[in-house]
């Protein structure tokens, strides 16, 4: 396996346009000839299909959800980045560039960051066009607002449901598509395994949801924007339903998955309260903006917060951060709630949470600036909890949120499988080691709406594709080992349900692999996940068939794959010996608690090729050079 970056040459300022330039492009009228597929419907996949439709392409684009509207993608909350300087504060396309490189602490590639930088500016005037309801200033301009690791206000907004906003843009536009003939959207359909034919991505093999048919469709190129893996954690802020199968099959095939243990913890959300919790909520980091965190100064203090005088609480991110204060970075800020947990001063029943306190906020702007403002969160967490943040502090505490590692990608965002793409989360390209608050939707319509059009097109332009339809031998093989695996699965007849299986991965995953790590404990993890998988194939249990609808089955494939990755996970940990970002190796710390890094042996994407079944995986190391943003040990004091 080699890797190829195509990182272009030149200043690092004029390279994206320089590369579209140099880049082959497809005759407007032979566009029609070619057929691409487009699986996950979410604002990368979403907007890709759209992007590629109205370029002239046949697209089919796939999600498993019964509508592109319930994409994961709508449950972002807090606003996208970009470098527009509307405050007139001091931010440019550099300084996004270089607070995004910081964040990620010097992990990322340089390029592919100052591209993102680039392309926001051009994010907000689309979504704007199609109709996206950012909030405005008094006077018609659009808002902005603080986010974490910046010290400028470029965060765009609506309300605290940005992620839905644009995800409705999105759609409108894929709608438009699908309504010109140019998209075909399949739904209810999940993609379980890719074909490759000659050494190239040629199509997929799927299996309808309701009825359980397996399926096969070919294409000229892939793209795979199917989101993160922070669902093997099992308790996570991500939707039930998302997985890692669609890049855990790629992977398999040939696909490098890079840096799997960079995860993100995000500082600000609801509390676990019980063994009965399935999933996690997530309170958005905007809320950080407003809000101010402490926790009692005495431990084991358990009155009431209001009972608690200032004199008694410790505002800790504003003492150990004075510059950044409350909007340091998630990792920061994740690591600081743990530390004081850790030393007994955690609040709530369980002692594992923190106060996110409104009342400086309600008394300096009025209570109806913070309606405005974070309206819908506040109602969220008041169903959930029963408490009113209004009135009470809210309780918050990190949780799996985010994951920066996924399939490597170069500089195009094709994959080592030549014509298979991989766009936002699911690739690992531009975050590092731990991403800013909201990069994310930044990221995923970036890769959408404005690179994939032009790299995916250099690839069809420049390469010769032979003829290959369903027919083709290599469908045929990927089928029947598709039909062995659902096969295999329904014939255990153990006595495990799939959730025990997940339950107890993630409790293992969060406990050896979660927001601090040591050589001891991933070790110890990655023998524990082999003898769980080893017991999941003798030991499980899926009724019903294969012949019509069957969620246990379906959950049943994804834990299958999770127990794979999430070994994975505890092998990229433990070769990286640093810390850096969310990737917290406590061996690995400086004198005041934060990440030490060690460039000298580490600065590299680690890009891991799948050698079978239970054969260690090989590392690939792709360096990282800085030019631009020279790696210091980051600092928001």
């Amino acid at each position: 396996m080699q890797l190829d970056s195509k990182i272009p040459t030149g200043p690092i300022e004029q390279a994206w346009e320089r590369a579209k330039f140099d880049m082959k492009l497809v005759n407007p009228a032979n566009k029609r000839k070619f057929n691409i597929i487009v699986v996950g419907s979410g604002l990368a996949g979403g907007s890709a299909a759209a992007s590629l439709g109205e370029l002239g392409y046949n697209v089919k684009c796939f999600c498993f959800q019964d509508s592109p509207r319930r994409a994961h993608s709508i449950a972002a909350q807090g606003g996208i980045n970009a470098a527009k300087n509307y405050q007139n504060d001091g931010d440019s396309i550099y300084r996004l560039f270089y607070d995004t490189v910081k964040g990620g602490d010097f992990r990322a590639r340089e390029y592919n960051v100052y591209r993102l930088a680039q392309v926001s500016v051009n994010i907000i005037d689309q979504c704007v066009a199609q109709g996206v309801p950012f909030a405005r200033e008094y006077g018609g301009a659009l808002a902005n607002r603080s986010f974490g690791g910046a010290q400028v206000s470029r965060t765009f907004y609506a309300r605290g449901q940005t992620g839905q906003q644009l995800l409705l843009g999105a759609y409108q536009a894929l709608e438009a598509q699908v309504d010109s003939g140019r998209v075909k959207m399949i739904t209810r359909t999940e993609m379980l395994d890719l074909v490759i034919v000659n050494g190239r991505a040629r199509g997929i093999v799927t299996r309808d949801l309701v009825t359980g048919k397996i399926e096969t469709h070919a294409a000229d190129a892939v793209v795979l924007a199917t989101g993160g893996y922070g669902n093997v954690f099992y308790l996570s802020t991500n939707a039930k339903g998302s997985n890692c199968t669609a890049i855990w099959r790629a992977h398999k095939r040939g696909a490098a998955f890079a840096n799997p243990c960079f995860t993100q913890i995000h500082p600000t959300c609801i509390p676990v309260s019980g063994e009965y919790q399935s999933k996690l909520t997530l309170m958005s980091e905007s809320l950080r903006n407003d809000g101010r965190i402490w926790v009692p100064k005495q431990a084991g203090d358990k009155r009431s917060p209001r009972d608690i005088p200032e004199a008694e609480r410790d505002y800790y991110l504003e003492r150990r951060y004075p510059s950044f204060g409350n909007l340091v970075p998630r990792d920061v800020a994740s690591r600081a709630a743990k530390a004081v947990c850790d030393e007994g001063r955690g609040v709530g029943e369980t002692g594992l949470g923190v106060y996110l306190d409104f009342a400086e906020s309600i008394q300096r702007l009025g209570r109806h600036a913070i309606e405005e403002r974070y309206g819908n969160l506040f109602e969220m967490y008041n169903r959930i909890t029963g408490e009113d943040p209004y009135t009470v502090p809210m309780r918050i505490y990190p949780a799996i949120h985010y994951t920066m590692g996924g399939l490597w990608v170069d500089y195009q965002l094709m994959s080592t499988i030549p014509g298979m793409f991989v766009l936002g989360e699911a690739n690992f390209s531009d975050h590092g080691a731990n991403r800013l608050g909201a990069s994310a939707l930044m990221q995923g319509l970036s890769d959408g709406y404005f690179v994939i059009p032009y790299t995916l097109g250099n690839y069809l332009a420049s390469t010769k594709l032979e003829k290959v339809d369903t027919s083709a031998p290599e469908f045929a093989a990927a089928v029947a080992e598709v039909n062995d695996r659902v096969s295999r699965l329904l014939s255990i007849k153990g006595n495990r349900t799939v959730a025990s299986f997940h339950r107890e991965l993630g409790k293992i995953i969060w406990d050896y692999c979660g927001m601090a790590r040591n050589a001891e404990g991933l070790t110890k993890a990655i023998g524990r996940v082999q003898e769980l998988r080893e017991e999941f194939w003798k030991n499980l249990n899926v009724p019903g068939s294969g012949e019509d609808m069957n969620q246990q089955l379906e959950g049943a494939g994804r834990v299958a794959d999770f127990l794979e990755l999430g070994e994975l996970m505890c092998r990229d940990a433990l070769q990286r010996k640093e810390s850096c970002g969310g990737h917290f190796r406590e061996e690995y710390q400086t004198e005041e608690g934060e990440a030490l890094r060690d460039d000298e042996n580490y600065q590299y994407a680690a890009a891991w090729e799948y050698a079978g079944e239970n054969a260690e995986p090989i590392l690939h190391k792709e360096p990282l050079e800085f030019h631009y943003v020279h790696p210091a040990q980051r600092s928001y004091k």
